[in-house]
């Protein structure tokens, strides 16, 4: 199977800097497309009246932090020529695989996150969804520790 199109899917941890980097790496050796995908989970948003924190605010703030970390990862692998940003909002274990489908990437490229017991039975988990529902390889990165 050739990988001429791998998505890679981002949020702000260092899980996911860790994730992208492999990501980086596997499609400049296999002369691949790169799609970088950061979903804008709405579920985030932090509305305050109190403090006049507004939904649009919140949202604004999220979508912010979404490009803020695509832009960062384009300078640190400029020897990139093309990548395709993706900044959905929505679900973000269903925005992926939306986003792998409609670009017709080959592979996903993906942290885990090591969630406590409570904490996957309350949130459940973006990767485990991920993987489950793909009709494409997922390839999961686990946190790098030094």
């Amino acid at each position: 199977m050739e990988f001429k199109k791998i998505l890679i899917a981002v949020d702000d941890s260092a899980n996911a800097m860790g994730a992208a980097k492999l990501g980086f790496a596997l499609a400049h050796n296999l002369n691949s497309q790169i799609g970088l995908v950061y979903v804008v989970d709405r579920s985030r948003e932090v509305v305050n009246a109190d403090l006049g924190i507004t939904p649009e605010q919140s949202r604004t703030v999220l979508l912010y932090e979404a490009e803020n970390t695509i832009e960062q990862l384009i300078r640190i692998n400029q020897n990139i020529e093309e990548i395709v940003r993706f900044t959905p909002e929505g679900s973000p274990e269903k925005e992926i695989l939306h986003i792998a489908r409609e670009w017709e990437a080959d592979l996903i490229v993906m942290a885990t996150h090591e969630k406590s017991g409570l904490e996957r039975l309350l949130t459940g988990s973006v990767t485990k969804y991920v993987v489950s529902h793909s009709a494409i390889p997922v390839l999961l990165v686990p946190e790098i520790k030094p």
